[in-house]
């Protein structure tokens, strides 16, 4: 019985070293060697020691695999071969202008299926709709800034009437002035109509 567990704890110990020194695989073969021989030697002294030796290879060797790996980024050598990356907190992953664009409005450049382009104060952003397709062309306001993640939704329906509005008066406006005014001298050319009195 002693040599069983020498070598099943052998093999579950050299599982732990394989994920701390990567070896290419030698470690591990060694280990499920081990493992596999601490079995065959459970199934020869009985059948129940042997599956129960087995359940337990089927529970400790996946629980301490998981345990290295999450320990793994947290030693010296995990820090030194995994990168850290970019986070929205440095501040390094995210466009600093995106947040000022809260309750700007744009147009979009590319229909919006909910992901898309739209022109934001002069600039093309990476937005997204709440889900709804927009169409491009479309104008759109800014509801929402998360990180690199801008939300958009279609402009009020009434700001953009009072738009086209203000734009046809303007229009009307600018036509009138440009129309040229009836001269003075124009209106006293004209000859009078004959007196129609006997």
């Amino acid at each position: 019985m002693t040599e069983i567990i020498l070598y099943f704890s052998g093999g579950l110990l050299l599982v732990l070293v394989e994920v701390f020194v990567p070896s290419g695989g030698v470690l591990g073969l060694v280990a499920a060697l081990s493992i596999v021989w601490a079995l065959v030697l459970a199934f020869m002294a009985s059948f129940s020691t042997g599956f129960a030796l087995l359940t337990a290879t089927a529970i400790l060797v996946p629980v301490i695999v998981t345990y290295g790996m999450r320990l793994f980024p947290k030693t010296p050598m995990g820090r030194k071969l995994t990168a850290r990356g970019f986070s929205f907190e440095d501040g390094r992953a995210v466009d600093r202008r995106d947040a000022d664009l809260q309750s700007h409005t744009g147009v979009v450049e590319s229909d919006l299926r909910p992901a898309g382009m739209a022109r934001i104060d002069g600039r093309r952003v990476d937005v997204v709709s709440r889900g709804e397709p927009i169409e491009a062309g479309a104008a759109v306001v800014v509801v929402e800034v998360s990180g690199n993640r801008v939300v958009v939704a279609r402009a009020p329906v009434d700001g953009a009437a009072d738009g086209a509005a203000d734009g046809a008066a303007d229009g009307a406006a600018d036509g009138a002035a440009e129309a040229p005014a009836a001269s003075p001298e124009g209106a006293a050319a004209q000859p009078a109509p004959p007196d129609a009195t006997p």
